[in-house]
């Protein structure tokens, strides 16, 4: 089995890349390390069976493949508003070149949307028959509606080519690897806690977010990608719905209580609640996320210990 990884220097492709080469399976990895890291993939570099090629998915490649994990986009706001017009390039053409490497090998295409495709929802918690409340002008558009175009074209490339395909409807995930500050709450909080800076909240911090452990989202997406079903599938954690407040209160209390919290405006279009409803997931993957907050955020933060 030749697995191909988009942005598998990334975050969460990483952890499918380690554990696709503990199971014995060949991997292409293709980064082209905007926002990904070689570090996270050094381990493996000299690993017979893994394959690192430092590509942009914008730009057409001809790869022999039975499996795709397509993760290569910009996933946090400070990154994917940075260039929101290269965003959306990366997110409709990398998908449209990726489904066209599956449509010609009979491969098996797993996209990774968002929950950010709900928008500011008026529905909680969010299921995936709910189509969302989305402002499609507004700065965080080129990524909401960028990954609404790519489920779009996963599901056209089905009904034209059968090409077979998964979507993953990824809420909020935490853990090991993420980088420094890269615009996701749970890394700043810890990254500025522990060089003992003032910790900055968007507004008055009330806002929620379900907060998922990295281990129990790669479990649902190797479960996804073995399964037959085609329509998207929330994978999030509904248990550990918290207030962004609350959040930095823990991570202040594990890591330094003196520290002081700094309120700044409101991001536009920052969603006020997001919770997925996750039934599906449970009746069709027999999956559901099983770490807690505590103890995901004791293990993220001893990597930021060790590698800031």
């Amino acid at each position: 089995m030749i697995n191909l990884v988009t942005g598998g220097a990334g975050f969460i492709g990483s952890f499918i890349v380690e554990r696709l080469l503990r199971n014995k399976e060949k991997v292409i990895c293709i980064d082209n390390l905007s926002t990904g890291k070689t570090d996270n993939i050094g381990n493996w570099i000299n690993n017979p069976k893994f394959q690192f090629i430092n590509h942009d998915v914008t730009k057409k490649i001809n790869l022999k493949v039975d499996r795709i994990w397509h993760f290569a986009s910009p996933a946090s706001p400070i990154h994917y508003q940075k260039d929101p017009i290269m965003t959306s390039k990366i997110i409709f053409l990398g998908t449209y070149n990726l489904l066209e490497i599956a449509r010609k090998n009979k491969a098996k295409l797993l996209l990774a949307s968002t929950s950010e495709i709900y928008g500011d929802p008026e529905v909680h918690p969010q299921n995936e028959s709910y189509w969302g409340y989305v402002n499609a002008i507004g700065k965080r558009s080129c990524y909401r509606e960028g990954k609404r175009i790519a489920e779009s074209l996963c599901y056209d490339y089905f009904r034209i080519h059968k090409t077979n395909i998964s979507i993953a409807r990824i809420f909020n995930t935490y853990g090991p690897r993420m980088a420094p500050e890269d615009g996701r709450v749970i890394s700043n909080f810890i990254s500025k806690a522990i060089r003992n800076e003032e910790l900055v909240i968007n507004g008055d911090g009330s806002q929620t977010r379900s907060f998922c452990y990295i281990d129990d989202l790669i479990a649902g997406l190797f479960k996804l990608m073995e399964s037959d079903y085609i329509k998207p599938i929330n994978l999030g954690n509904p248990n550990e719905e918290y207030s962004i407040i609350h959040i930095a209160n823990i991570i202040k209390r594990k890591i330094n209580p003196s520290l002081k919290i700094k309120n700044q405006k409101l991001s536009e279009d920052d969603p006020i609640r997001r919770n997925p409803d996750i039934k599906k997931a449970r009746l069709l993957l027999d999956w559901e996320p099983k770490i807690n907050i505590d103890t995901g955020l004791e293990k993220t933060i001893s990597y930021f210990k060790n590698n800031l």
